[in-house]
């Protein structure tokens, strides 16, 4: 069964082939980074139309790298939802054209279950159960996933996620978009210590996430230090360095709780943010020394693409798992609401 993937839920289009016996065939991405990079974050109307404008090449470059024909597909996946909502419906929209041409049914997929999954691209696949940490420009969530759809939320974002506090502590800071990659590269050269920032819901029972009160701690931080004198590189580099730290350490502290109330020996990171090597660091520093099992989707596959959209999409339509005839567009989507779905055997792995 060979199905190809559609992601389009932010600023990011992606196109994948994923193929039940012999995974992944061919992988494409197209970042629009650079693009919204001028307006300090993703402009949604700038976003829907230059999805329309690649997703048509990619679909040919990603056919071509795998060596099939678009007869050779069995179904077609694409993001349904959470994201923007005129993202998704750019990728909807051209996945009910190709499916309805050549006949085949289109999977509406969770992006927050593929970002679940992703780890089943790499051979050392986490077996269920497992904890799971997806954080990204869009989400922070906790997940205890005990199956396929089944998913249980620990914690979520209650307003930013730390994506966005990055985003928006790099805008303060006068560094460009996306924040996350900004602050670490001038963070690698701060100075430990120098400055301190709050570290959010450190402590608290709840497993949820907060980050906007950082964003506030960082901006009085910068008038206190500028109304003596212009903060200088060095001292930019320290704040940019305690901004991760903090973020770092609040990840740390939700995900050893959440372990801690699961029973969980397997912890699974996903999402952008997922990428940050500080955090990679430090998560396999603890998860060591707690003898957990540590997983990551490689770096590619952290961040928005459509591989994990065709390998979700193999998996349900090989399950058999319900689904809509044409999924609409959910920017709002619940984690609980995804049905749960066994693969058949020889698809499972």
């Amino acid at each position: 069964m060979r199905v190809l993937g559609i992601e389009t839920s932010c600023d990011e289009t992606g196109v994948a082939v994923y193929d039940s016996r012999q995974g992944l065939l061919a992988h494409r991405l197209y970042s629009q980074a650079r693009q919204h990079a001028e307006f300090g974050g993703v402009v949604p109307e700038l976003a829907s139309r230059d999805h329309l404008r690649r997703l048509a090449a990619l679909t040919g470059q990603a056919l071509d790298e795998a060596g099939l024909e678009k007869s050779d597909l069995n179904g077609v996946a694409c993001t349904a939802g959470p994201g923007l909502i005129g993202a998704l419906l750019a990728g909807l929209v051209f996945a009910h054209g190709l499916a309805r041409a050549l006949g085949v049914p289109v999977i509406g997929v969770h992006h927050m279950e593929a970002h679940l999954l992703a780890p089943l691209l790499e051979g050392d696949a986490p077996e269920f159960p497992y904890l799971a940490l997806l954080v990204s420009g869009g989400h922070s969530l906790l997940v205890d996933v005990s199956g396929y759809g089944q998913y249980r939320v620990l914690g979520q974002s209650l307003d930013d996620a730390a994506g966005e506090a990055f985003d928006k502590g790099a805008k303060l800071l006068g560094l460009g978009y996306p924040g996350g990659p900004e602050i670490a590269r001038l963070a690698a050269r701060g100075e430990a210590g120098r400055f301190r920032l709050p570290t959010p819901m450190r402590g608290r029972k709840t497993l949820d996430f907060s980050f906007s009160g950082l964003k506030t701690a960082l901006l009085y931080k910068l008038r206190e230090l500028e109304a003596e004198e212009p903060l200088n590189e060095a001292g930019r580099a320290s704040l940019a360095l305690a901004l991760e730290t903090a973020i770092v350490e609040s990840l740390l502290d939700r995900t050893a709780r959440a372990l801690e109330k699961t029973g969980h020996n397997r912890l699974v990171v996903a999402g952008g943010v997922g990428a940050n090597r500080r955090l990679r660091q430090q998560l396999r520093a603890r998860c060591d020394a707690g003898g957990v099992n540590l997983h990551y989707p490689r770096v590619e596959y952290c961040t928005d693409n459509g591989a994990m959209i065709a390998l979700t999409g193999c998996l349900r339509l090989a399950g058999g798992a319900p689904r809509a005839e044409a999924p609409e567009p959910r920017p709002r989507w619940d984690l609980s609401e995804v049905p749960s779905f066994s693969p058949a055997p020889d698809d499972a792995a």
